[in-house]
C-alpha cells in the first residue's frame, strides 16, 4: 500500500489499516507539508491538506515515510542538478523528521511522470533505493529494476480491478514470492460517500491471511 502527498486524509487511512492489521509507504513533499488547498474533482470541492512537519513523526509511526520530492515538479522536464536536489534534500528532510534512513520514493505529478534517464540519475545520483511508477502491471512477479518499480492498481479510482486483483492474489497457490501493489492518493477517497466504505471492503478482503507478508515498500521490495 503506497499514498502520496502527506494529506491529513492520511490519517483516517491509518486507522482503517490498523483495524485490518496493514502496514504501507506514505510519500511526502517536505517542502509543501502543512500547505491547505482546495481541488475540484469530479465537479466538487475537495480539500488537499497537508500534514504538517511537526506532526509527520507520530502520524506515521508503524509505517514507512519515503521521498516524494522537495514541490512536486515534472521530473523529465528537469536537469540532472535539479531532479538530485529535489531527491536527496527531501530525503534529508524526511529524515530528519522521522529519525531513520529513508530509502525508497514515489514519482511525482500526473502523466510520464518518469523515465529511464531520470530513474537512472536517481539510482546513480542519490542514496534512494527504489522508485515506484504510476504504470500499472497485471503481473504480481518481482520486479528487477526497483528505480522503475511498477504497481499494479491506482485503488478507489479502479475499485473492480483492485476488488478481482485482490481476490486473484488471494487464490493464487505460487511457488516463488508474489507482490501485490495498491497505490493512490487518500484524499480520492473524498471524491464519493461510497469511496471510504469500498476501501474498508478491501481491507477486510486482503487481510488477515497466513501465506501473505502485509509490510512497507521497503520491507517488501528490499527485504
Amino acid at each position: 500500500l503506497s499514498f502520496d502527498d502527506g494529506l491529513e486524509q492520511d490519517k483516517k487511512v491509518l486507522e482503517l489499516m490498523k483495524k485490518y492489521g496493514l502496514r504501507g509507504t506514505f510519500n511526502l513533499n517536505s517542502e509543501l507539508m502543512g500547505k491547505k488547498n482546495i481541488l475540484i474533482r469530479e465537479g466538487q470541492r475537495v480539500a488537499h491538506y497537508k500534514i504538517a512537519s511537526e506532526d509527520v513523526k507520530y502520524v506515521y509511526e508503524g509505517h514507512e515515510v519515503a521521498v516524494h520530492t522537495l514541490t512536486h515538479p515534472l521530473l523529465p522536464k528537469l536537469d540532472e542538478a535539479e531532479i538530485i536536489r529535489q531527491v536527496e534534500e527531501d530525503r534529508k528532510n524526511l529524515e530528519a523528521l522521522v529519525g531513520y534512513d529513508v530509502v525508497g520514493m514515489a514519482y511525482p505529478g500526473g502523466g510520464v511522470n518518469n523515465d529511464d534517464r531520470v530513474a537512472e540519475i536517481i539510482k546513480r545520483g542519490t542514496h534512494i533505493q527504489y522508485c515506484r511508477t504510476t504504470t500499472n502491471t497485471d503481473s504480481f512477479d518481482e520486479q528487477s529494476y526497483l528505480h522503475r518499480f511498477n504497481p499494479n492498481v491506482y485503488h478507489m479510482l479502479e475499485y473492480d480491478r483492485l476488488m478481482e486483483m485482490g481476490r486473484r492474489f488471494i487464490e493464487m497457490t505460487p511457488d516463488k514470492p508474489h507482490i501485490f501493489y495498491i497505490w493512490g492518493h487518500a484524499y480520492e477517497m473524498d471524491y464519493d460517500p461510497s469511496y471510504w466504505p469500498k476501501m474498508e471492503e478491501f481491507f477486510k478482503l486482503i487481510s488477515g491471511q497466513k501465506d501473505i507478508f502485509y509490510g512497507t515498500n521497503a520491507e517488501v521490495l528490499l527485504g
